[in-house]
């Protein structure tokens, strides 16, 4: 952008703020429009669900709004959004509490639990879409890419921190703000919040692969990875286990939140299955999708007997390990289809739908 126009934007920029503080709110939507598409996965990130973010976003704009007379541009206006949106966040946390997968209730079950019901008391981590997703970094002294920023072991890992801690470490290293900057927003010292983030960074690699998703797919490329993608679904709708098997690595694991069970290792994968989507569900058929950065495919269930559509089961997001599934984290429910702009149900064969 040219000096000329970069004025521009700026005098632009303070004309919206003048009129946003005399109560015109198409002003205030053309500031904050721009911003909303980072605000909303860094509410993710702090909440670990869509809905959750949704609501977030939505509530920290309304207060930036009611509160905007008392934004005195000592920061960016960008600046103090996030501060609004991350004080929402917390308030957020301290109600709900985190919220998890299969894998942060207990062990992985040896054999397929034929039986399995929903846990619907368990707040559980939810699928965020790539296409909700900017690129690059969101602050130029940030450590993280936005997409690896939204991977699910980032974001699942970040569900075990304090809300403190949670903030801080997305603040600092996803976003890029400078230590006082943090605790201007958290309204803490920067003792405190270099303390925070000394046990958030601890904790997470702890938990968080060395080598990010982005790295491994960046390394597979495009032409692999879509004879992953491509072998996964071909092997549900063909019943094909020995094509399944030779996808994963061997100490795979497949949870299906909200279904409290998982399994660990090819063994247990293998038996749960040949013992449940290969044999008892039914017919498959699949659309390809992106979630948290990661590889996926929506999958549309019809049972034996059911002539009619493919109706929606889950989003299952791929976690690989060198040109290997090394997780499949099948999240059930229709719910997750609309945000990720797919339909509901299937009438034709995979051929005939987009996306795949």
């Amino acid at each position: 952008m040219s000096d000329t126009s970069t004025h521009a934007a700026g005098v632009d920029n303070q004309d919206d703020l003048a009129k946003a503080r005399n109560g015109d709110d198409a002003a205030f939507t053309r500031l904050v429009e721009p911003l909303r598409r980072e605000l909303h996965a860094h509410c993710y990130r702090m909440l670990g669900s869509v809905h959750d973010a949704d609501d977030a976003l939505q509530d920290a704009l309304l207060r930036a709004w009611r509160g905007l007379a008392r934004f005195e541009g000592r920061s960016s206006l960008r600046s103090w959004l996030y501060t609004v949106a991350t004080r929402t966040c917390l308030d957020t946390v301290e109600r709900r509490g985190r919220r998890a997968l299969p894998v942060d209730l207990g062990p992985a079950s040896e054999r397929a639990v034929l039986d399995d019901a929903v846990r619907n008391e368990v707040a559980w981590l939810g699928p965020y879409p790539d296409t909700a997703l900017g690129g690059g970094q969101a602050g130029p002294d940030a450590r993280y890419e936005q997409r690896e920023a939204v991977e699910l072991a980032f974001v699942a890992s970040l569900q075990h921190l304090p809300g403190n801690q949670r903030a801080a470490l997305l603040l600092f290293e996803v976003l890029g703000f400078s230590v006082a900057e943090i605790a201007a927003t958290m309204d803490t010292s920067t003792a405190s919040v270099n303390s925070a983030l000394q046990r958030a960074r601890r904790i997470v690699s702890e938990k968080v692969p060395a080598r990010t998703q982005q790295r491994t797919l960046r390394e597979i490329g495009d032409a692999r990875l879509r004879e992953i993608v491509t072998g996964y679904t071909t092997a549900l709708e063909r019943g094909d286990a020995d094509a399944l098997i030779a996808l994963l690595t061997e100490d795979v694991t497949w949870s299906m939140p909200p279904m409290p069970h998982w399994y660990h290792g090819l063994d247990a994968v293998t038996d749960f299955a040949l013992r449940v989507p290969l044999n008892d569900c039914g017919s498959w058929r699949h659309l390809r999708t992106g979630a948290n950065g990661q590889p996926a495919v929506a999958s549309y269930l019809r049972g034996e007997d059911d002539a009619g559509p493919y109706r929606a089961w889950s989003i299952n997001v791929f976690t690989l390990l060198g040109d290997r599934i090394a997780e499949i984290t099948s999240f059930l429910g229709r719910e997750h289809f609309a945000r990720f702009d797919l339909p509901t149900e299937l009438s034709a064969e995979p051929s005939d739908q987009p996306g795949t």
